[in-house]
């Protein structure tokens, strides 16, 4: 039976993070510079309307979107949560469902799609300082932010942005690139250590006189949580 109630637009939208030269970057597209287009010629974060056939839910409409704007298949991917009103879209009431994910920047082809006119990586301190972004995706990219930033003071997520297999400095690297802040190197190395999600995969070239061990995450389907935050004091 069909509805005889109005229907919101229904979106999902990604602030897609990776780690570009030493940098915190966050994955943008081009609205279309064309007449009758919302926002037009704006940067936003990527998504698109629910696929009602070939979605089954609101993830498998994330991960679809991820794939299509980089190609990645298995990336970290949460839901960071929902945001709908009837002003945030000009063409009507609409809500759409966020996620967040994490993933190697290194060697993604970036796919712009058909209704975007660019597509590229940006700072993400550099947006944050002038978000003027399309829709409300400035308050949705704070949020994201605010979200990992918040994560991995306690969890074992920043590991999800390095390519295997990687060195505990660069893992400590990949945390500092998040945090915002440097943390004490020998606490650092006890704490990654002491929480088990983590497994030797042997030395590595580096480039280095003694070659680094190398580690892998011991599972992808989340992050480890850690018994207490890391100090502001000492990173430990």
């Amino acid at each position: 039976m069909a509805a005889d109630f109005p229907k919101p637009f229904t979106t999902v939208d990604l602030a897609i993070f990776a780690v570009h030269d030493g940098v915190l970057n966050v994955l943008l597209v081009q609205r279309p510079d064309a007449p009758g287009e919302p926002f037009a010629g704006l940067w936003a974060l990527p998504g698109g309307y629910v696929d009602v056939v070939r979605d089954t839910d609101l993830e498998a409409c994330a991960r679809r979107k991820l794939r299509e704007k980089t190609g990645v298949q298995s990336p970290y991917l949460e839901q960071l949560g929902s945001w709908g009103s009837a002003t945030r879209d000009p063409r009507g009431w609409s809500a759409t469902h966020v996620h967040f994910a994490l993933i190697d920047g290194g060697g993604v082809a970036l796919s712009k799609g058909a209704n975007a006119a660019d597509v590229g990586w940006f700072a993400v301190n550099t947006v944050l300082r002038r978000p003027r972004l399309a829709f409300d995706h400035a308050e949705i990219l704070r949020a994201a932010v605010e979200r990992l930033r918040g994560k991995a003071e306690y969890t074992s997520l920043p590991a999800f942005l390095l390519p295997e297999p990687f060195t505990l400095p660069e893992l400590q690297q990949a945390y500092e690139v998040v945090l915002g802040r440097p943390v004490d190197k020998s606490g650092f190395r006890t704490r990654m250590l002491a929480a088990d999600f983590l497994v030797e995969t042997g030395q590595i070239d580096r480039g280095t006189k003694r070659p680094p061990m190398g580690y892998r995450l011991k599972r992808r389907t989340g992050p480890v949580v850690f018994p207490r935050t890391f100090s502001p004091r000492n990173g430990a």
